[in-house]
């Protein structure tokens, strides 16, 4: 089912939560970001290719390498971050999209808007985040 959304539409608290338009607008956003995302992993790749080329400078060769794992090292998180993505679009088509993972609670709109791929309200994370420290901590 796909519902016609406005482009200056934004997710309102005055009306019911993840209704058809909220969920097609978060679904054209996480699809919008995931194009983003592979658009860049593709211009990355092609730099890569062209950057290839031997330097005869051992400075440049070795610059040339760090930038070449750095420039890995993010596309590795945004490969991760694809997967985040892909989640939440399945949790849009099984209804579960919005809702906190360990309350069942609504996670608010503001935090949606922020990042879309959230599987916990703010309360929750923040819990969450606690425990990580405690255990971080012994």
């Amino acid at each position: 089912m796909t519902v016609e959304i406005e482009s200056d539409y934004r997710p309102s608290e005055d009306e019911p939560f993840m209704n058809d338009r909220q969920r097609e607008y978060f679904r054209n956003k996480l699809l919008s970001w995931k194009e983003d995302i592979l658009r860049e992993s593709k211009e990355t790749l092609t730099n890569l290719q062209e950057e290839s080329q031997n330097h005869p400078d051992f400075a440049d060769r070795a610059s040339s390498e760090t930038d070449r794992s750095i420039e890995l090292r993010a596309r590795d998180r945004q490969r991760k971050l694809i997967s985040k993505i892909d989640d939440a679009l399945e949790r849009i088509v099984d209804g579960s999209y919005g809702y906190c993972e360990e309350t069942g609670e609504p996670i608010s709109l503001r935090r949606l808007e922020a990042r879309p791929i959230a599987t916990l309200s703010i309360e929750a994370q923040e819990a969450h985040e606690r425990r990580e420290k405690v255990y971080r901590d012994d």
